[in-house]
């Protein structure tokens, strides 16, 4: 059995750029949290780890005997290219599949470990967030992301549960101090109240929501067609790692063709498939097309078409707001 030293030595050497240890006990105040959260209806129609918190918040009992829950997190992100005419933007978290890769990691960690173990990552059995600010790796931010020193918030993170006994490490203070940039950046007020995300607001909520896109929300999406990184793209504590990406590599994933979104009949578009898109049904990734076609306002006479055809749609949820998008397209001077 390695001793949590070993474990962060042996952690380094798999690729994993962080890594801590808390107790498997329950997540009590988190449980009640999102108890409380959940009736004043501020997770909306999304679920994940907050439909069962008495299964999210208890890693105890996802493995008989469990004593530890080892946290990692994975760096991901890189520094956007121009976004072509015609184009829309992912989040950063898409651009790779970086949750495949720390599962990955966790595994391997997890032999060396040793005894029982079951490795949990993006899944909604358990709150990844709460294990990585209880074993160290980093605090809650004003925006609710965990930001990890010297990596921000551009992470991923999962766990081990395993029945191995190790030496727990120490939460961090919070460093958000008097900043309240990603509050004041927020276009949709979704983060008014300090520390606490009201999804029904929030940009990234509606691009995966099966539901109309609201109205006074669609110009604030801008050239987003999945998520938004919004709040974590003004945060100071990105700006560090923000910097060492520029120049290392070359990112492929960050831009999508609006028209070949537009124009597919069925199936997702390739990379989406791992995503979160309800019932694997097309038309919500195209409504969000639609709004950012409707937003640039630069994919020329190709995009027009497309709109087009979808505005005479069967679908009464894509007719309309293409009819949205074609108004903005063909008027100069926008509504």
């Amino acid at each position: 059995m390695v001793d949590t030293p070993e474990l962060k030595r042996r952690a380094a050497e798999l690729g994993i750029d962080a890594i801590g240890v808390a107790h498997a006990a329950p997540y009590d105040g988190t449980e009640r949290v999102i108890i409380e959260r959940k009736e004043r209806g501020l997770f909306g129609r999304l679920k994940f780890t907050t439909a069962h918190p008495e299964i999210s918040c208890h890693p105890e009992l996802l493995v008989p005997g469990a004593r530890s829950v080892v946290a990692g997190a994975l760096a991901f992100g890189g520094c956007e290219p121009e976004r072509p005419a015609g184009y829309g933007r992912l989040p950063r978290y898409t651009w790779s599949n970086a949750y495949a890769e720390l599962r990955a990691k966790l595994e391997q960690l997890a032999e060396i470990i040793g005894g029982e173990y079951r490795v949990l990552v993006d899944e909604n059995d358990h709150v990844d967030r709460e294990a990585a600010v209880r074993a160290g790796i980093g605090f809650y931010g004003k925006n609710t992301m965990v930001i990890a020193p010297g990596l921000g918030s551009w992470i991923v993170l999962g766990v081990i549960v395993t029945t191995q006994e190790l030496a727990h490490t120490e939460p961090i203070a919070p460093g958000c101090g008097s900043c309240t940039a990603c509050i004041d950046a927020c276009p949709t007020d979704a983060l008014d109240e300090v520390g606490v995300l009201d999804a029904t607001r929030c940009l990234s909520y509606w691009t995966q929501v099966p539901e109309p896109f609201p109205l006074e929300y669609r110009e604030a999406l801008g050239a987003q067609v999945y998520g938004c990184d919004i709040c974590q793209d003004v945060c100071p504590w990105n700006r560090g790692p923000e910097k060492r990406q520029e120049g290392v590599g070359e990112i492929t994933g960050a831009h999508v063709d609006l028209v070949a979104w537009l124009a597919a009949d069925d199936g997702l578009p390739p990379g989406m498939e791992r995503l979160y898109v309800p019932r694997r049904e097309r038309r919500w990734l195209q409504r969000n097309a639609l709004i950012a076609a409707g937003n640039t306002r630069d994919g020329g006479d190709a995009l027009i078409a497309a709109v087009e055809r979808l505005a005479g749609s069967d679908d009464a949820m894509l007719a309309e707001q293409a009819g949205w998008t074609l108004e903005r397209l063909t008027t100069p001077s926008g509504p």
